[in-house]
C-alpha cells in the first residue's frame, strides 16, 4: 500500500513531522514524557531533546512538565502544542486526500511491470 509523509519544514527554525507529532500526542494521551519515550521506543532523553526542539522551533513551550510530588509528576501539552498537533494532522488529511487519486496513478502504473 504506498502512502506519503508529510514533514513541514519551518527555516530556519526547523522541522515538524510525523514523529514529533506522534510524541506529543502520546504525551498527551498518558501524561507523561518518560511513558511516552516508552511506547515509542526511545530514550527519555531524545524526547525531551525533542520536545525542547519544539519549544525552539514555536518560541514557547509545546509541553507543560509537572514536578513530582504526593501524587509523582508528568506532562501535558500546552494549549500551543494541542493547536500543533490539530493543525498537523488537519494538513496531513488535507495532503493526502490531494494525493490519493496521483497516489493511486502512479500505483496502477508500478503494478503493471
Amino acid at each position: 500500500m504506498p502512502s506519503l509523509t508529510l514533514r513541514l519544514y519551518l527555516d530556519p527554525k526547523g522541522r515538524l513531522g510525523p514523529g514529533k507529532v506522534e510524541l506529543l500526542e502520546r504525551i498527551a494521551a498518558t501524561g507523561s514524557i518518560s511513558a511516552a519515550a516508552r511506547a515509542m521506543e526511545m530514550s527519555y532523553k531524545r524526547a525531551w531533546d525533542l520536545v525542547e526542539e519544539l519549544k525552539d522551533m514555536f518560541g514557547k513551550p509545546v509541553v507543560e512538565a509537572k514536578t513530582g510530588g504526593k501524587h509523582g509528576g508528568g506532562a501535558e501539552l500546552t494549549p500551543l502544542g494541542a493547536e500543533v498537533v490539530r493543525q498537523f494532522r488537519d494538513m496531513e488529511r488535507a495532503v493526502n486526500e490531494a494525493a490519493a487519486p496521483h497516489i493511486r496513478a502512479l500505483q496502477a502504473e508500478a503494478d503493471k511491470r
